[in-house]
């Protein structure tokens, strides 16, 4: 005798029934779920909520009007924006900056955890990760100040010994030419160190069977650094990639900021800085939102396409 198990197809039932297997889910992962809660609480009220400010991108704020008070103006902040004569050198200086973290900064913790991941005295190697660890954990100020005293005209170190071997001084503050190589320098003393560490714990997820049967094969250390290491890792190198691409015109504030000066502007100023100096400083909130507004929109632009072309490449992006 045939039997036939009948299938509920009101929409009304699997509703039900899908909320009770999501619910299902959540109750059987709830200590996961718990632990993601501080970074959506986060995202949520530091992120998302504040997105509603943007509205006065498209006003004239006043503060004591409140965003609900004030007037209407549509796109002419933006329209201020690109037609500014400074807008061009701001746009090419920051372009100039993420070329510079890109190309020189971006490998550099890559080869450093590749590197320290081929050493084996243990004690060595975790010495060695403290020095590169702790510059990251000193403020910009510091690191401006540090540079200053090293490099400045007046008693400066470097400038010591140019002049101990017969040269002459170089105003290396003050002299344009010199404002991004010692703003990438520093950058990389900074950081470097601390971007090792998402691509050591990469290289801790390999199968070391894989590096036993490379020995075995003859492979030498630098072999199987290309064949295994960096294959093994190349996936979570793209996804840094893309996170980069959507930061390239959020330099930070900060450091830009302590190394610009009257002399060095044309080379230095950027969105961030400008945002300070045009906007705020001078209380022109819809103004600096309308700078803050575009250079989201170019990140977001520039991600979805970087992650795009990652899955073209047949590789994992993102999302």
């Amino acid at each position: 005798m045939n039997s036939e198990v009948a299938v509920n197809t009101d929409p009304i039932v699997l509703k039900e029934a899908r909320r009770k297997e999501l619910m299902g889910k959540i109750k059987k992962n709830k200590w996961i779920y718990l632990m993601l809660l501080p970074g959506i609480l986060y995202f949520i009220i530091y992120k998302y909520i504040p997105m509603y400010g943007l509205i006065i991108a498209f006003q004239d704020y006043k503060p004591y009007l409140g965003i609900s008070g004030s007037e209407w103006v549509g796109l002419e902040h933006f329209e201020r924006l690109f037609t500014d004569p400074d807008f061009w050198m701001i746009f090419g200086n920051t372009l100039m900056l993420f070329a510079l973290n890109l190309i020189l900064f971006f490998p550099i913790p890559i080869i450093l955890a590749l590197m320290l991941n081929e050493v084996r005295f243990m004690a060595f190697k975790r010495t060695v990760q403290t020095l590169i660890y702790i510059p990251h954990f000193m403020s910009w100020v510091i690191i401006v100040s540090i540079g200053y005293v090293m490099l400045t005209l007046d008693g400066g170190a470097i400038n010591g010994l140019l002049t101990a071997v017969g040269l002459e001084k170089i105003n290396f503050l003050l002299n344009p030419d010199w404002f991004r190589p010692i703003y990438i320098t520093q950058v990389i003393w900074r950081e470097a160190g601390w971007g090792t560490i998402i691509y050591l714990a990469a290289m801790a997820a390999i199968n070391p069977q894989l590096y036993e049967a490379a020995r075995m094969d003859g492979a030498s250390r630098l072999q199987q650094m290309w064949h295994i290491t960096l294959p093994a890792i190349k996936g979570v190198i793209i996804i840094l990639v893309i996170l980069k691409i959507g930061d390239v015109l959020e330099l930070g504030f900060e450091h830009v900021f302590l190394l610009l000066n009257a002399a060095n502007r044309e080379v230095a100023e950027i969105f961030d800085t400008y945002v300070y100096t045009a906007g705020l400083k001078q209380g022109q909130f819809s103004y600096s939102t309308a700078v803050g507004f575009f250079k989201g929109i170019v990140g977001l632009i520039l991600v979805i396409f970087a992650n795009w072309l990652a899955k073209k490449s047949g590789e994992e992006g993102i999302y």
